[in-house]
Formats: structure tokens, sequence, C-alpha cells
């Protein structure tokens, strides 16, 4: 289904791109002749990885050590990324996520999952935007949410907050960005097994259980499953889309709201073996 150079020619930014669904993502993209760029904030992990995906594909791999947190960080780099050319394609991928329940939050930790999720995918998209429209250039943009970005989801609620935003975010920019060239558009996934993820999200074992088969095809997806997506809507066969979100859940949310629901069943003694240790 797939041509071999279906992405040639296209220089595409993977955030938080060097673990997780962005490593698979930019594994596929360079598979079908696409020049990557990956960032993230810890620049061991992002070396490891450029080697790892040039020797397995044959592709060239820019890294970007960033925090996206910071705006002025952020601007820095798609200066200097738009040194070696300008870029064609953004994911926003990085992420950051834990369950909780919402009254144990401090405004801490609400920040930390707001900063990374929306202000970052806000500080990436209009770095890259701005140039985009001053050269007239043709791009775009895919932001990785969530189906209870429009749902909701108890345990979760600065990530739901954060991904609602960025899922707006993306349906006002279509309208106001799609006529100039610039179309953007997300994915909202179901359960895709990463290890940092499930560590910090699925606590027990059952629950992992009942996490993974809780939708109508009773699975989790498959990487290839997400990165073969991600790469038809950042191809041109899909020029005509934009501002628009594709699930990919195997009818998840369809059959129950709210992804992390399902924590109703731990315990308060769960709850509070969770909670950091006081040093």
């Amino acid at each position: 289904m797939f041509q071999k150079n279906l992405l040639k020619g296209k220089r595409i930014l993977v955030t938080g791109g060097g673990t997780g669904l962005g490593y698979s993502m930019g594994h596929r993209f360079l598979e079908l002749g696409a020049e990557l760029v990956i960032c993230g904030r810890r620049e061991e992990v992002l070396k490891e990885a450029a080697e790892k995906l040039m020797a397995e594909t044959g592709g060239k791999v820019e890294t970007h050590g960033c925090d996206i947190r910071d705006a002025e960080a952020v601007d820095k780099m798609i200066a200097a990324i738009w040194e070696q050319g300008p870029l064609d394609s953004l994911v926003n991928n990085a992420a950051g996520n834990f369950i909780s329940r919402t009254e144990d939050l401090s405004p801490r930790a609400v920040d930390a999952v707001l900063n990374i999720v929306l202000h970052g995918s806000a500080y990436a998209t209009l770095a890259c935007g701005k140039r985009w429209l001053k050269e007239g250039r043709k791009a775009s943009v895919l932001s990785i949410v969530t189906t209870y970005a429009w749902t909701g989801s108890a345990y979760v609620v600065p990530s739901a907050m954060a991904k609602a935003g960025v899922l707006s975010m993306i349906r006002s920019l279509a309208v106001e960005w799609g006529g100039r060239g610039v179309r953007l558009n997300a994915i909202a996934p179901g359960p895709f097994p990463t290890k940092g993820a499930w560590e910090r999200l699925v606590p027990r074992a059952d629950l992992a259980k009942k996490f993974e088969t809780n939708n109508p095809l009773q699975r989790v997806g498959d990487h290839s499953e997400l990165a073969n997506l991600a790469t038809f809507l950042l191809s041109d066969f899909a020029g005509y889309i934009n501002g628009e979100v594709v699930t990919i859940d195997g009818g998840e949310w369809l059959q129950g709201a709210g992804q992390f629901n399902f924590l109703r069943d731990m315990t308060d003694a769960d709850w509070e073996s969770l909670k950091p240790k006081k040093k």
C-alpha cells in the first residue's frame, strides 16, 4: 500500500522522537524516504535512537536536545533546523502524563503536564508555522492527542485539559492556515503500549489487562498501525484532509468514554503507594 518513496524529499520533525511512539513513527518515515529530525530533553537517548534508526533504515537522522516547555529554546531549535533546510512536517508527539486522584494534584503537577503537552505543542507549531507562512511553503502538522480530548477522563485531568487544548488548536489553525498551504490534523490513539507510559499509568497487572482489552477488538494497538496512519496523514495522498482527528483505538471510546476511568477500581492503599516518598 505504501510506496517506497512515499515521503521522499520530506523533512519531518518528531518531538519526543527518541522513544515510544515517536521512535516508531520516525522509523516508518525513514523507511519511506523522509529525512528525520528528532528532539527531546535527554540528548544521550536521542543519540542512541538516531544511531539505531540510521543503522536499521539507512536514512538520515538529525537530533536536537530541547526542552519544549521553553518557548525560546524551541524557537532556537527551529532556527537551527532551518539552517540545514526547512521542515515539511511537524509531529507534536512529546507528552507527559501520570495518574492521580485530582484532589491530590499540586499546581506544579498540573503545570508539568500542561507545559509539555499544550504549551510545547503550541510553541513548536507557531515556530514552524510562522516560517512556513512567511516563505509561502506548503507543510503539515500532525498532533498526537487522545480520545479523552473530547470526552474527558478521570484520574488524568491535566492530560485531558492539555490534549483538548491541542485538538482545539489544530482545528482552529486548520481554518486559519489551511488556505495558505499549511494543513493540521491529529491522531487520537487508544492503548498503544510503551515501556515508560505503562510503568506510570497502569500500576497493577490486573488493571493493565483490563486497560489493554477494554475495547471491541480486545487487544492493544500495534505501533506499526499508528505509524502507517501518521505516514498517510503526512503524505500528499492526504492533501484534502485538514482539521481532522482520526481515532485509532479499536472502538474503545465508543464502548465507554474516559480511557482511565477503569482506575476507579484502585484502593486508597493503591493511591497512597503511588505518592512520592518523603525524604
